[in-house]
């Protein structure tokens, strides 16, 4: 009966210890689990990325070059396994610096995989560090109303990293674009985008394109069934995902001169149309 005591007590203590270990090591950040996915839609495509090696290149291909990309960025953009590689059940992007230069990846669907509306969900995990400017967003397959930004632009997430935690939902049409200042958005601070994994999604259909953060609303976009001037989103778009550093945006306040390198985690992506 002693004995019996005694193990009893060893398992007890031996439970607590594992309970104990577990809390200490988990995220200061809950995980806020997956988002709800609409009544009514199915999954059409998705990479869980439950693989190891280079982004799978039936889904993913690359946008390469260091031409600063329209804003001034001041990466290199590769598909080297150095800057976008898969291990563990998540894609990372990184950017390094590379004796001064900095390099990283875009990775887009672009002629592999495109949509006309639907829900898209993508759990991420953001980078820090003054200069980075992190992006999932969405371009159309073809102009068919004409360049940027007349056949439009989704920006699903952008963070820049001087402004820690703020996250950018942003359309960009002819008619509505911040060239001409008159461009839709919205912006909110979510605290620990940057310590864990965070759901940004897009409902888009006929009538709007929503936008969720961990399954709230975050903002939407409404057509006014004018022209394509104002909804240039009827056409198939693909999504990109890309990890830049500096630019008009991202750099406004420099790149931190300590910060050698910098990562865009993803855990999965998923695209849900009606049935």
């Amino acid at each position: 009966m002693k004995n019996d005591c005694v193990m009893k007590s060893l398992l007890y203590v031996a439970l607590f210890a594992i309970f104990f270990i577990n809390m200490s090591c988990a995220s200061s950040v809950p995980d806020p689990g997956n988002a709800q996915v609409p009544p009514g839609y199915k999954l059409v495509w998705q990479d869980e990325f439950n693989y190891s090696g280079a982004p799978d290149p039936d889904k993913w291909g690359y946008s390469l070059g260091g031409n600063g990309w329209g804003n001034g960025e001041a990466q290199f953009y590769t598909d080297k396994r150095t800057n976008s590689f898969v291990d563990k059940g998540i894609l990372t992007i990184k950017a390094r610096n590379e004796n001064g230069l900095w390099t990283s990846a875009r990775i887009k669907t672009q002629y592999k995989a495109d949509w006309t509306y639907g829900y898209i969900e993508i759990r991420a995990k953001l980078p820090k560090g003054v200069g980075t400017w992190p992006a999932i967003w969405m371009l159309p397959t073809f102009d068919a109303y004409g360049g940027w930004p007349r056949s439009g632009e989704i920006d699903i997430m952008e963070h820049v990293g001087f402004d820690p935690d703020v996250v950018h939902t942003t359309v960009h049409t002819l008619a509505y674009n911040h060239k001409i200042g008159t461009q839709k958005n919205h912006h909110e601070k979510i605290p620990g985008v940057t310590d864990g994994f965070h759901i940004y999604a897009i409902l888009w259909d006929e009538n709007a394109i929503q936008w969720f953060i961990d399954g709230k609303p975050f903002f939407k976009f409404d057509n006014e069934h004018k022209t394509s001037a104002e909804w240039p989103f009827d056409k198939p778009f693909y999504l990109i995902i890309n990890l830049a550093m500096g630019g008009s945006w991202g750099g406004q306040k420099g790149i931190d001169p300590k910060l050698k390198e910098a990562q865009l985690d993803v855990d999965y992506v998923r695209v849900y149309q009606k049935l």
